[in-house]
């Protein structure tokens, strides 16, 4: 008798399976490891929920979320055939491997056939979705700030497929929550010849999304979830917009009867509720300017009376954010970017472009601000919220009496009242 490893494929044993947000056990804890929503559902949506629980039980579900599907083409202002809803997006995406990526092929002449290439880091399902089906990888790094390279950029690296199967961006970016533009989006679309994958999972806390591409381009579509702006995580909803071609590929491989019913419930009484949700949105961003104050009261800095000027920069990169910052206070002495990375790449890019930091100035990320007991008294402090994008902007600037943001990427300098 054969052993039970033997009856494996070798492909499967040697897989790394993906690793779940842990689900603590312990009552109490503030849970931020899965970017669940801390907000509940709509009272409507709990409400439909609780209504269909009832015989209905007992009958498979629509088989492909037909009134689902309806519905978001009115607020997508499509058609039902552009639309697809999947088990959570990850089905979808999973389906998309299925669909586009052949298994890996031996010869480099066809390995773009089998290749699924996305910037890291992003979502770290992507390579295990590729490994399941066997598909070739091609990660690629996003710029030290988290920026899309640009078209210029990926041919001089080297490393970017343009013919790759299927490009997979997480826009916004996760984990950084880095947002990118639509235009700079459509020129990576226009310059793959596959299919790529625009992955909003977290579309709703941006400043602007890229829907308006899957409809443009048929190469191009658009997965969204019902998980973190909709609260909706338990319920497993997700989808793509695109091509009706693509979407038709994708039809033949899902699986039967893949959306359950109660989540299909949840979803149309969400669309029924939208501005519940858009209330949720800005306390969202509030709860989280407000736990960003606090950290700074609580390494030492006034987040309060004491923050007398603000400014605002529409910028490229950090570097430009950098090189302003110093132009402007001659006396600085330190900048704090999102974190270490970011304050890494703004000082390279800066090297490059021939210019440099004054040695007697720190150029730190903020997460050492939190970490360091003892902070030194700042002349400036430089806090980039595009993760955010203007929605945050627009209420630090509002509460320290500032203007109104120009751009999606706003660097807010915080200047400290001098001691008396």
């Amino acid at each position: 008798m054969k052993s039970p490893k033997s009856l494996i494929r070798p492909l499967v044993h040697d897989l790394h399976a993906y690793v779940p947000g842990e689900q603590p056990k312990i009552k109490g804890l503030i849970k931020l490891n899965t970017n669940e929503n801390p907000y509940p559902p709509s009272p409507k949506v709990l409400r439909a929920v609780k209504g269909a629980v009832d015989g209905r039980l007992r009958l498979y579900p629509n088989p492909t979320a037909e009134r689902l599907r309806a519905r978001l083409a009115k607020l997508h202002r499509c058609k039902p055939e552009n639309i697809i809803v999947g088990n959570g997006s990850d089905e979808v995406l999973a389906m998309a491997i299925k669909a586009f990526a052949e298994p890996s092929l031996k010869s480099k002449a066809q390995r773009s056939k089998s290749l699924v290439q996305y910037l890291t880091p992003s979502y770290s399902l992507y390579p295990v979705l590729a490994d399941i089906h066997g598909a070739a990888k091609n990660p690629v790094a996003l710029n030290a700030d988290f920026s899309l390279p640009s078209l210029k950029e990926l041919k001089r690296g080297g490393k970017w497929d343009f013919n790759a199967a299927l490009t997979l961006v997480t826009t916004p970016n996760a984990p950084s929550g880095r947002g990118y533009s639509t235009r700079e989006l459509e020129a990576l679309c226009k310059a793959q010849r596959g299919v790529v994958v625009l992955d909003e999972a977290y579309v709703d806390f941006a400043n602007e999304n890229a829907l308006k591409l899957a409809l443009k381009h048929p190469h191009v579509l658009v997965a969204r979830t019902f998980s973190k702006a909709y609260s909706l995580c338990f319920q497993r909803v997700g989808y793509f917009v695109g091509h009706p071609e693509l979407i038709d590929a994708l039809q033949k491989i899902r699986d039967s009867y893949n959306v359950n019913g109660l989540g299909q419930v949840a979803a149309e009484a969400t669309l029924d509720d939208l501005d519940y949700y858009r209330s949720v949105h800005m306390p969202l961003v509030q709860d989280r300017l407000a736990g960003w104050q606090e950290a700074l009261k609580d390494a030492g800095l006034d987040a309060g009376d004491e923050l007398v000027e603000t400014a605002a920069f529409t910028i490229d990169s950090g570097a430009d954010a950098l090189a302003r910052l110093l132009e402007r206070v001659p006396d600085l002495d330190a900048v704090f970017a999102m974190n270490d990375l970011m304050a890494l790449g703004a000082m390279r890019q800066l090297r490059v472009a021939g210019k440099d930091v004054p040695g007697d100035v720190a150029v730190v990320g903020f997460d050492d601000l939190l970490a360091e007991s003892s902070s030194p008294t700042l002349t400036t402090m430089a806090q980039d919220v595009q993760g955010f994008g203007v929605a945050m902007a627009s209420l630090l600037l509002e509460q320290l009496g500032g203007g109104a943001p120009r751009h999606e990427i706003i660097p807010v300098t915080l200047v400290p009242r001098e001691s008396t």
